[in-house]
């Protein structure tokens, strides 16, 4: 099978080769892939921010397919169902944050294109219990991108404990904060984004943000909740400044640069909390495609063909693009498929 694969450090972000289509181990489904969203985090594991988990390993986790092949012992889904790849791969079941519903932060957890291939390939293995039957309403562009921005922006909307008709502030407006934005509007919030870039700020006005200002910038009334969704630390004690007394802000991305200094009496005094994210559970998801169907939840989206992945990358890099980017993968046939029928 064609498929891109990491190399931090080395020449580019990743490298286009072929790879022997996986075989699904007991339990596990083999996913022919459709469509798979570009997140921040795969250009975290691409550029050396997040540890190396597996060499050159193909990144990806907001992979849409359809079943291809059955593990032993796998009876969740039928060949040919539509299923979704997403960043939470396995944990263990057994520790103590399994079992009390908190499943992201299970210490043996293992994640979609880190520690295991993910979804830039033409196919790719899955756990069928972490794998998501997806609604047929929505289409593959739009899946991709609820599979892991979509999620993380819905688990932070949640640990932000914004109140009924609330202020809610957005610092970043990429994939996931221009769903989430979606979400707590519907909600009944009143949301205010920070975002550097005229055009993500445009998008935020459009989809009805009360306000979208300079990412550094103090919003214009004070907020209840906020959500940083850039990986930047030094908005950390701006977002804090700009909360009423009582307020939460949570970071919702992965990796974060440094925080500077905080001032306790200015950024958290008056019951002000700082918390962040830390993956999700599958209940998050499953709460989240069912939201998704029934609010018609549609992200910004930019396509890219398969083959111009390292392209989709530098573009999410350098700001782009507003929304989401997925690669679709070409509709020629694949010399992988022979060795798929033959399993």
């Amino acid at each position: 099978m064609r498929a891109w694969e990491a190399t931090p450090g080395g020449p580019g972000r990743i490298r286009f080769g072929e790879r022997a289509v996986p075989e699904p181990a007991p339990g596990e489904v083999l996913v022919r892939i459709e469509a798979c969203g570009v997140c921040r985090t795969d250009l975290h594991v691409t550029e050396g921010d997040l540890p190396e988990h597996r060499a050159r390993v193909i990144p990806g986790h907001e992979a849409v397919g359809r079943v291809a092949a059955l593990g032993p012992g796998t009876g969740r889904f039928g060949l040919g169902e539509r299923v979704g790849i997403a960043w939470l791969r396995a944990t263990c079941g057994e520790c103590r944050w399994c079992r009390s519903g908190r499943e992201n932060l299970c210490p043996d957890a293992r994640f979609t294109g880190w520690d295991v291939d993910g979804g830039y390939a033409e196919f790719a293995t899955v756990p069928a219990a972490y794998a998501y039957r997806l609604p047929e309403g929505i289409p593959d562009e739009q899946a991709a991108p609820l599979l892991c921005a979509g999620i993380i922006g819905y688990r932070a909307l949640r640990r932000a404990e914004l109140p009924p008709g609330g202020r809610l502030g957005i610092y970043g407006f990429g994939a996931s904060a221009h769903l989430t934005a979606q979400i707590a509007i519907a909600q009944g919030a009143e949301v205010h984004v920070m975002t550097r870039g005229e055009g993500a700020q445009r998008l935020a006005l459009e989809l009805g943000a009360a306000s979208a200002e300079a990412a550094d910038a103090m919003p214009p009334v004070p907020l209840d909740a906020s959500i940083l969704f850039a990986p930047a630390g030094d908005l950390v004690p701006a977002a804090l400044a700009g909360l009423d007394q009582g307020g939460s802000l949570v970071v919702a991305g992965i990796h974060l640069s440094d925080i500077p200094a905080l001032n306790y009496e200015k950024h958290l005094f008056r019951e002000r909390r700082l918390t962040s994210v830390t993956a999700n559970t599958r209940q998050d998801g499953e709460e989240l495609f069912r939201l998704a169907a029934r609010l018609g939840l549609s992200g910004t989206v930019t396509s890219y063909p398969f083959e111009a992945a390292d392209q989709a990358l530098e573009d999410l890099a350098r700001g782009a693009f507003s929304g989401v980017a997925v690669l679709r993968m070409s509709d020629s046939p694949r010399a992988s498929d022979v060795a798929v029928n033959s399993m």
